[in-house]
């Protein structure tokens, strides 16, 4: 099993920066694949940001630009540095890990772009 924690969600004027984290515990070893997704009031969970094994980055087309995803194998994090927030940006952030044969979530994270 793997246990995720998230953290740094807060409320950010628009044009502002968060940067989120997520620490995996447990079994680590098995994680192929970590990245962010988000869900907003209504909507579905939507991939955010993913960072693939081998050093692959993928980006929603919403974010590209903006954010930019890190992942630090040895310390078992991924971070997802956003810039340039927009209302739109609003939702709670989940961080997953992807393991051979199961999806792990973490259970998220509060981002609130408002004036």
């Amino acid at each position: 099993q793997v246990q995720l924690v998230e953290s740094g969600g807060d409320l950010v004027q628009p044009g502002g920066s968060l940067r989120l984290s997520c620490i995996a515990s447990g079994d680590t070893v098995t994680i192929i694949n970590m990245g962010w997704y988000r869900q907003a009031p209504g909507k579905k969970r939507e991939l955010v940001a993913n960072a693939i094994s081998g050093g692959r980055m993928d980006y929603a087309d919403a974010v590209k630009g903006r954010f930019t995803i890190s992942r630090d194998i040895a310390k078992n994090t991924v971070s997802l540095q956003m810039n340039s927030l927009e209302p739109e940006d609003t939702a709670v952030y989940y961080c997953q890990a992807r393991a051979r044969i199961k999806t792990y979530w973490g259970q998220g994270t509060q981002v609130t772009v408002s004036s």
